[in-house]
C-alpha cells in the first residue's frame, strides 16, 4: 500500500480507523473509540515531527485523559488517517485539531514504520504507521494546543531529543524512541 494511496472515498463525518491484514491491506474500518485495547487489532496510523524555521523539533505531552500512555512525552502530534484520506490530509488535520497550526512540506522518513507496544495498564498499540516531518506553514504559526490531546508542548533541539532517547527512554512513548532514525535523520 502507498503512503499516498487513499483506500475508498474520505468522510470525515466519520471517526473510525483503518483496519489492516498482516500484510498492511486495508480490510475494514472500526470506531476509533473502540480500537484501542488489550487486544488492538492492527490499523492504520501516522506520525509527525514538527520543525520550525530554526529546525527546533515541537514535542508534547501527551493529554492526561488520552486512553493510551497518558501524560507521556512524544513527538509533534499523531493520528489516524480515515478511509479515503491521504496521509498528507490526515497531517494537517490532525496539527489543526492538535495543535492549531497550519503545516507545510510534509515529507515521509519513514514511510514503513510499523510498531506494536503495550502500556503500564495493558492497552495496545499496534500499528502501521508512517513517520512524516512537516514545518510550520505562514499562517497560523503559534500553537494553541487542545487539552484533550496536549497538556504540554515545547521547542527543542533535535540533538537534546536523541540525548533523552539515549538516556531515559522509558520517560518517552515508545513510538517516538522507536523513530529515533528519523530522529537522526533531522539532527544531520
Amino acid at each position: 500500500m502507498s503512503i499516498d494511496d487513499p483506500a475508498a472515498g474520505p468522510d470525515s463525518t466519520l471517526d473510525v480507523v483503518v483496519l489492516l491484514d498482516d500484510d498492511a491491506v486495508p480490510i475494514g474500518t472500526a470506531p476509533r473509540a473502540t480500537v484501542h485495547s488489550t487486544d488492538t487489532p492492527l490499523h492504520l496510523a501516522f506520525s509527525c515531527h514538527l520543525l520550525d524555521d530554526d529546525g527546533r523539533l515541537l514535542i508534547t505531552r501527551r493529554a492526561l485523559s488520552k486512553k493510551t500512555w497518558p501524560g507521556v512525552w512524544t513527538n509533534s502530534f499523531c493520528g489516524h488517517p480515515r478511509p479515503g484520506e491521504t496521509f498528507e490530509q490526515a497531517v494537517r488535520r490532525h496539527a489543526d485539531h492538535e495543535l492549531g497550526l497550519d503545516v507545510d512540506e510534509i515529507a515521509p522518513v519513514l514511510p514503513d514504520f510499523r510498531y506494536r507496544a503495550v502500556d503500564a495498564a495493558g492497552v495496545v498499540e499496534n500499528e502501521v504507521c508512517p513517520v512524516f516531518t512537516a514545518r510550520l506553514a505562514a499562517t497560523r504559526r503559534t500553537p494553541t494546543p487542545n487539552p484533550d490531546e496536549v497538556a504540554e508542548l515545547v521547542w527543542v533541539e533535535v540533538a537534546d531529543v536523541l540525548s533523552v532517547v539515549e538516556r531515559a527512554p522509558w520517560a518517552l512513548s515508545p513510538w517516538l524512541v522507536a523513530q529515533v532514525d528519523a530522529l537522526r535523520l533531522l539532527a544531520d
